[in-house]
């Protein structure tokens, strides 16, 4: 599914996360130099490990299904990021995708549906037994995914700045 003019999408992978800012922006670096396009994708957990509502913050106990409330905070983490970055018109006009299963199941499969050029996320580098406890989204894409993957860590004066 490559478009016409044969450039192929850098796939980024958010879950709205500084980590996942600091890849966008990382990515979107990227895009200009390659003339590449973004798909920004965020992954709705399983339904059958959540429960199919969440509680929305401010508005008296209303619920929502959770593709709605994740459909939303995609949006404004995309407005968020394209005021970081002056309004790039590249962003603008990046595809987003909202998909609903297991978060490293679902990166590849979009990945190869869009026949995506590389994979660009964020990652928290967490090491030692967290690591091992825990696992690593992105050390699983790494060693499973067909195709490229960047992996962008939060820099230590984006921590500090607040970002």
């Amino acid at each position: 599914m490559a478009s016409k003019n044969n450039t192929r999408s850098i796939l980024v992978p958010v879950d709205f996360s500084s980590h996942a800012e600091a890849a966008l922006l990382y990515a979107l670096e990227l895009a200009e130099k390659l003339e590449a396009t973004l798909t920004v994708l965020h992954v709705v957990h399983d339904l059958g490990d959540a429960p199919g509502y969440y509680s929305v913050k401010g508005r008296k106990k209303q619920l929502r299904r959770m593709e709605d409330v994740a459909a939303d905070m995609l949006a404004e983490f995309i407005q968020k990021v394209l005021q970081k970055c002056g309004g790039n018109p590249l962003l603008e006009k990046a595809e987003t995708m909202l998909v609903v299963g297991l978060p490293v199941s679902r990166i590849m499969e979009t990945a190869k549906k869009i026949d995506a050029r590389m994979i660009v996320m964020g990652s928290q580098g967490r090491t030692g037994l967290a690591h091992v406890l825990l696992g690593s989204k992105a050390e699983q894409l790494v060693r499973l995914a067909p195709l490229p993957v960047m992996i962008v860590k939060e820099s230590v004066n984006e921590k500090s700045d607040g970002k």
